[in-house]
């Protein structure tokens, strides 16, 4: 069974932070990664590991908290298609490693972005490694788009947000993908299971425990109420949408979709999942958790891949 992998890291905002942890047990497993692909979050930790730094942005990362998110968010008050510039992001990614030619780096590393003029895949495998980083992480109406030449780009993850094909390949390698954007239910409000109080009651009675007739009423009504509010709740699943949360879910629903293609047609040897709902997108705060799910995740693929094999 061979060991070189050819690794391929999705999209998904900060539940990306689990590609460290994959990327960990990987290499505690004695696997060789010869080549990394990513877009989005997934391009930000592809870089630094093609660096060799990965071990340092692991550590900023667990360093991150809510004020930090909030003083990198360069608000844009000039643009009118953006909220963030997002070069504060950069600013502090080029802190823990210098930019350098993508086609320099320890490993071949693709990083994919979106071109929203003419709605093609854009694959950088050279030039600037953070201007192919701030390209592929622009969340459209979220980060300022990134115009180089005719070009302006996006968010890599809009129409590829798994690029199995893009990822450098060798013989005998093993086409590894970690999928942050496994599909997943839209999380709603839970609707309160049925109470069945004549059956609490005749068990009651049953075992010779007395109960008042005042009690056994309110009892008795109180069920009703209850019952009443599930049967509304399960009537009316519209109450759980907003408008901003069926925005949402139009992204995610496309985002597990276009995942689900690229698996079709480029079916990986080995697949990790992380559900789309684990973590938000902005959940950084939670780093130290989502790279323990990564690396369990990714261990647990490895285990059905080796029985396998």
């Amino acid at each position: 069974m061979g060991k070189n992998v050819a690794l391929v890291l999705g999209s998904g905002g900060a539940r990306g932070l689990a590609h460290i942890g994959a990327i960990e047990a990987l290499e505690q497993r004695g696997y060789t990664i010869t080549s990394i692909a990513g877009c989005s979050m997934g391009s930000i930790i592809a870089g630094m590991y093609a660096a060799g730094q990965l071990e340092e942005a692991k550590e900023w990362f667990l360093r991150v908290d809510k004020q930090l998110i909030l003083r990198m968010m360069d608000i844009n008050l000039l643009s009118t298609n953006s909220l963030v510039k997002g070069q504060k992001i950069i600013q502090e990614l080029e802190k823990i490693v210098p930019d350098r030619p993508i086609e320099c780096l320890n490993i071949p590393c693709t990083i994919v972005a979106t071109d929203m003029i003419s709605a093609e895949e854009v694959v950088f495998r050279t030039g600037s490694l953070f201007e192919a980083v701030r390209a592929s992480i622009s969340i459209p109406l979220f980060f300022q788009p990134v115009q180089i030449g005719d070009r302006l780009l996006i968010d890599g993850g809009i129409l590829n947000p798994l690029p199995l094909h893009v990822v450098d390949r060798t013989d005998g390698d093993i086409l590894v993908a970690m999928d942050i954007s496994g599909k997943d239910s839209m999380p709603t409000e839970p609707i309160p299971d049925a109470i069945d109080v004549e059956g609490k009651l005749a068990e009651l009675t049953a075992r010779g425990i007395p109960v008042p007739k005042a009690v056994e009423t309110r009892l008795r009504q109180l069920g009703k109420r209850l019952d009443g509010i599930r049967q509304r709740r399960a009537a009316d699943l519209g109450r759980n949408v907003s408008f901003t949360s069926m925005l949402d879910r139009m992204s995610d629903l496309q985002i597990q979709q276009n995942t689900l293609l690229a698996l079709r047609l480029t079916p990986p040897d080995i697949h990790a999942v992380m559900r789309q709902y684990a973590y938000t997108t902005f959940d950084f705060d939670k780093a130290e958790q989502i790279i323990a799910d990564g690396y369990r995740l990714m261990n647990e693929a490895l285990d059905e891949y080796e029985v396998r094999n």
